[in-house]
């Protein structure tokens, strides 16, 4: 299976997880490694106009292209995450209730909704797992970002 991430070029090819474990994201408290990727280049898009100023917005981005193994992610049902998951400001509940997945999990990676659309999906994967050498960087594009996603 394929799936997306967006970020500054220079990290492109850097699948350690560490942008996440320094900052944190919803699915993961400060301290615990994770790619946060999309199942398409449109959500990945939009995921991260959601969370990038454009201040901050990189000269030069990349979108990296992954491969997972098959049946190597865990699909959670709404029922089963916490109530609060989709808010706005980040709950610290879906924060220890990913780490806490992310760590205990038999899976590479948790298929968990979009808060932007909800019925799509992005695939946290734990850079951690044993599995994870599994996972390929099949190719890596130049993103030119149009500004007036965020206008």
């Amino acid at each position: 299976m394929e799936v997306y991430r967006i970020g500054h070029s220079k990290y492109a090819e850097l699948l350690n997880g560490e942008g996440a474990r320094l900052h944190g994201g919803r699915w993961n408290s400060i301290g615990m490694p994770c790619l946060y990727t999309s199942e398409s280049i449109s959500l990945c898009v939009l995921e991260y106009a959601c969370n990038v100023s454009l201040d901050l917005l990189p000269l030069s981005l990349s979108i990296t292209i992954l491969t997972l193994p098959d049946n190597s992610w865990q699909e959670f049902k709404m029922s089963e995450l916490p109530k609060n998951w989709s808010e706005i400001p980040i709950p610290v509940e879906s924060q220890l209730w990913g780490s806490e997945k992310l760590a205990s999990s038999d899976d590479l990676a948790l298929k968990l909704p979009s808060v932007v659309i909800p019925s799509e999906y992005n695939y946290i994967i734990n850079p951690l797992h044993p599995d994870f050498k599994k996972v390929k960087i099949k190719e890596v594009r130049p993103f030119n970002f149009d500004k007036r996603i965020k206008q």
